[in-house]
């Protein structure tokens, strides 16, 4: 990986980048961070943060508690580029498949403690018959459903788990316990019902590794989170380890959902005003869904954030200025719909900063983050990230 650009005599202003850029506050993304970690304490538990949100090792570097780990990610490019950086403790959060197992055994042959997720039995046989045929144990955590979002067994399928369970650890892999993600709590519209979720979420986890050990198999970590249970729990009796990823950066998603502000968000996009129609009231700026991405999952919520939310090159939002509209490598800013506010005066070259909906997606679109640490207007770092499966 490319060394960071840390010399900051050498620094250029915000508003000499190329653009789109993709711009990281750090300050937001410390003050974040440090949110995250306090309550993981607070509850007992590990944090082992996922690290698909940021896909850069100098950002792992703030999130993880040692330059080891924990980690999760969610391809096996990402647990391969952390590991070459140094990260030896990694979930690969991702339901595998048969034929990226010697990717895996590759990784564990460095010292890599990799850990890897089944859902079935015959998943688990595959696991196994790796194991026997490389001589390693390869560990699993079982994934459960606990809210009906995606793959997993569900709580109430015993003997489903327990011969997942059977057939990792008696024929030659590692059983290391379960791991379940709420995912529904995204579609949640109160903090009540997150509260609600993240208990659904740790009950289910608890049942099911109370129900291996019954059976006699081993269940050591019981694995649950998401960025808004994760915040939100109010006990994780019976957890080991809470994981979280977009916490990081936070989102316009994220701030519709009520768990955090839009101040919070540390990422934005930056972009430069190429046209004008004035009789549409749009102004065009060189960011199109090349560069936000094309989710629009605000929509869906109480308030539309369509692409993106305005800010001026300092941070500080327009009133009522969104990014409307997207083409490939253009976008279309324009006042809310019924908004009785005025659209600003952005001359041809002016610079603006769009929040996305989605830090994961958004951050995707792009190489780099240009880090800015205080309000000089100054790019202190620029830090690589990666793409890829």
């Amino acid at each position: 990986m490319n060394p960071p650009n840390t010399d900051l005599r050498a620094t250029p202003l915000l508003r000499e980048q190329d653009t789109p850029s993709l711009v990281l506050d750090e300050r937001r993304m410390t003050a974040n961070i440090r949110r995250m970690r306090e309550r993981a304490q607070a509850l007992g538990v590990q944090l082992r943060p996922h690290l698909k949100t940021p896909k850069s090792i100098e950002v792992a570097r703030r999130v993880m508690d040692t330059p080891e780990g924990p980690a999760t990610v969610s391809t096996l490019q990402e647990a391969e580029q952390f590991a070459q950086a140094g990260v030896r403790d990694i979930l690969y959060a991702v339901g595998i498949a048969p034929n990226k197992l010697d990717r895996v055994v590759a990784l564990r042959r460095q010292g890599v403690d990799l850990t890897i997720v089944v859902d079935s039995v015959e998943a688990a046989r595959a696991v196994a018959d790796k194991s026997r045929a490389s001589g390693l144990r390869i560990p699993c955590l079982i994934e459960l459903d606990t809210d009906g979002h995606r793959a997993g067994v569900a709580p109430d399928q015993g003997e489903r788990l327990v011969a997942i369970g059977r057939a990792l650890h008696e024929h030659g892999a590692e059983l290391r316990g379960v791991m379940t993600h709420a995912g529904e709590s995204y579609q949640c519209t109160s903090t009540q019902a997150i509260e609600a979720m993240a208990e659904r979420e740790r009950s289910g986890a608890v049942a099911c590794a109370e129900t291996l050990r019954a059976a006699g198999l081993p269940c050591p970590v019981v694995s649950v989170g998401s960025t808004p249970t994760a915040l939100f729990s109010r006990d994780l009796t019976g957890v080991t380890e809470v994981r979280a990823g977009v916490f990081v950066f936070f989102d316009l998603f994220m701030a519709g959902l009520g768990v955090c502000a839009q101040e919070d968000i540390a990422l934005s996009v930056l972009t430069t005003v190429i046209g004008h129609q004035e009789d549409k009231g749009w102004i065009l700026v060189d960011a199109g869904w090349m560069a936000m991405s094309r989710d629009r999952g605000t929509a869906k919520q109480k308030v539309d954030q369509y692409y993106g939310v305005v800010c001026d090159i300092d941070g500080k939002p327009y009133p009522d200025l969104v990014m409307r509209e997207t083409n490939q490598e253009q976008g279309i800013l324009a006042l809310r719909p019924g908004s009785t506010a005025t659209l600003p005066e952005l001359p041809l070259g002016t610079m603006v900063r769009v929040l996305p909906n989605h830090a994961c997606a958004t951050g995707a679109q792009h190489d780099a983050y240009r880090v800015i640490r205080d309000d000089s207007g100054r790019v202190a770092a620029q830090w690589p990230r990666f793409r890829g499966w």
